[in-house]
Parts: C-alpha cells; sequence; structure tokens
C-alpha cells in the first residue's frame, strides 16, 4: 500500500483516536523526545502516526521506522506564497532524499523561532516537489489560518502546483483557534471540490500521554 492508499484509508472517526498525523517534536519546537512520542505512541495503541517537526526529518533519519506499522515518516515547511505564510506537509518522505535534506533548516533555531522560520521559508513548488521527489505527499496545514481573502482560488493555484491533500481533521486549540478565518466545513468541501487527500492531526507540541 502507497503513501496515497494508506491515508485514504484512514477513516473520519479515527482521527484523534487512533491516527494522529501531526505531532512535534524536541528536534523543532515539541517538548517531548522524538523517540518518547513513539513509545507514548505505542502504549496508546495508534495506528498511523507521523511526527512533523518543522523544517526537519532529523528524527527519521537516525531511525529505523519501518519496523513499526504505525509509523508515517513526515515533516512540515514553512513557505510564503501570494502574501501568506502557509505550512507544507509531507507524508511517506525518504528522510535522507537530497531534495528534502537541501530545505531543511540549516539550524536549530529554523525549526523553532516563527519570526526566524519566515525568513527562511520557501515557495510552496519548492517543497511540494521535494516532497514528490522523496516518494511522499503534500499536504496543505491547518488551512482554517491561511490569511487568503479568495481560499477557493489559493485552494487551487495550490493544487496547480502539485499539492495533493489538505488538513480537513484539526481541532484548532490555542492561538491557532484565534487565528483562524474560514470554516472547516469550507475546508472540507474544497478537499471535495479539489479532489484533495483529506489529513488530519492534533498538532501536539507536548507529551501524547499527559504528565
Amino acid at each position: 500500500m502507497n503513501i496515497k492508499e494508506r491515508i485514504l484509508s484512514i477513516k473520519p472517526s479515527q482521527y484523534y483516536k487512533s491516527a494522529n498525523l501531526h505531532i512535534h517534536s524536541t528536534f523543532s519546537d515539541g517538548t517531548c523526545n522524538f523517540y518518547d512520542l513513539i513509545e507514548q505512541a505505542k502504549i496508546l495503541g495508534l495506528e498511523h502516526m507521523s511526527i512533523v517537526d518543522h523544517n526537519s526529518v532529523q528524527g527519521w533519519r537516525n531511525f529505523d521506522f519501518s519496523k513499526y506499522d504505525f509509523l508515517i515518516p513526515g515533516v512540515e515547511f514553512d513557505c510564503f506564497y501570494k502574501g501568506t505564510l502557509l505550512h507544507i506537509l509531507g507524508y511517506g518522505i525518504d528522510p535522507n532524499h537530497h531534495d528534502i535534506l537541501n530545505i531543511c533548516a540549516k539550524s536549530k533555531k529554523e525549526t523553532e523561532y516563527d519570526i526566524i522560520r519566515l525568513f527562511k521559508s520557501r515557495h510552496p513548488k519548492t517543497a511540494i516537489n521535494a516532497i514528490h521527489n522523496a516518494g511522499g505527499i503534500a499536504v496543505l496545514a491547518h488551512p482554517c489560518c491561511c490569511w487568503a481573502l479568495n481560499l477557493d482560488k489559493f485552494t487551487k493555484s495550490l493544487k496547480e502546483l502539485g499539492l495533493d491533500g489538505i488538513e480537513v481533521y484539526y481541532p484548532y486549540k490555542r492561538h491557532r483557534g484565534i487565528i483562524k478565518f474560514h470554516s472547516r466545513k469550507k475546508i472540507k468541501d474544497l478537499a471535495q471540490k479539489y479532489d484533495l487527500i483529506m489529513t488530519g492531526g492534533t498538532d501536539e507540541h507536548g507529551h501524547l500521554i499527559k504528565q
């Protein structure tokens, strides 16, 4: 089963419960160790999990994820397009592919601090191409937060750049809930309109098992 088929096989009811494709570790701006997150996921019985550190695949490069069926190697790239800061998630990538490594952060600060990440952001076409070349699919993260006056046209233009999916099942907690400009229903409608794969995750920056 390839990565597209695998994610399409995940039912909406599984997100947040047995599927979580948006988690961050200390390799970027999370507070929990990468390997501890995997151990916690095993305890919770997650069936699909991806740690998508900002502009970094460091955890995946040093870990034999092939031993665990529930793991999906991933990354989240900061991009800037049409005056809008957006995040592109990459799933099912080869974390050692040179195109991915070429656009990853060159310092720890580029994985943590918003202002630095903004100035180091990429064009989405660059991120999408790298993800595809590394065998993965490219997904627009937390789209309700995209500052685009016409999200329909914005999504269409990203689709034309090669976008494969959009994050539909996302909780919009913390600051994401405050800067939310669009409805979840609108996102689902756009996913269906442009034949985009629907994904989801909690955007967890701490422990999966609360301390």
